[in-house]
């Protein structure tokens, strides 16, 4: 795990109609930097974005539908984790979650099956002094995104 980051298995009510899924209160320890910002990504199959970085804003990340395969990779200085890179699976067939990822960790994604839903809330509303970017194919990351699944 990278330090800071944090998944939060959500509880999932369904019944005949469909279901009743709570992602994030305001009381949980989860959410302790409290609400910037609420959006909405819509990526098509296939779509890569990658890598995005914040100085002092923490993300949290909620795929509705299609499948999102999420890269975190350990800038900070100080961290115990530095150079540490971690991947999750979001959305349909995973098991329900919430994604939280702080400052100095850049983070990107590749919409596996989609249209994939990205509903993501932040700390702080848009600055884009602190919207940050890093290259897809940064050396030091090393991380491929056109790798498909491990062979087993």
């Amino acid at each position: 795990m990278i330090d800071g980051v944090e998944v939060k298995e959500l509880v999932t009510y369904p019944d005949e109609r469909g279901y009743f899924r709570e992602l994030i209160r305001h009381t949980d320890g989860f959410f302790a930097e409290g609400f910037g910002q609420w959006s909405h990504s819509l990526m098509h199959a296939g779509v890569i974005k990658a890598w995005h970085i914040h100085r002092i804003q923490t993300d949290w990340w909620y795929v509705a539908c299609g499948s999102l395969k999420v890269a975190l990779y350990d800038t900070r200085a100080d961290s115990k984790t530095r150079g540490t890179t971690l991947e999750f699976l979001l959305g349909d067939h995973q098991p329900g979650r919430v994604l939280r990822v702080p400052p100095g960790v850049a983070h990107g994604c590749k919409a596996l099956s989609g249209p994939v839903h990205l509903f993501y809330v932040t700390s702080h509303v848009y600055n884009p002094a602190d919207e940050g970017r890093i290259p897809f194919d940064d050396p030091e990351i090393g991380y491929d995104w056109l790798r498909g699944p491990a062979i087993k």
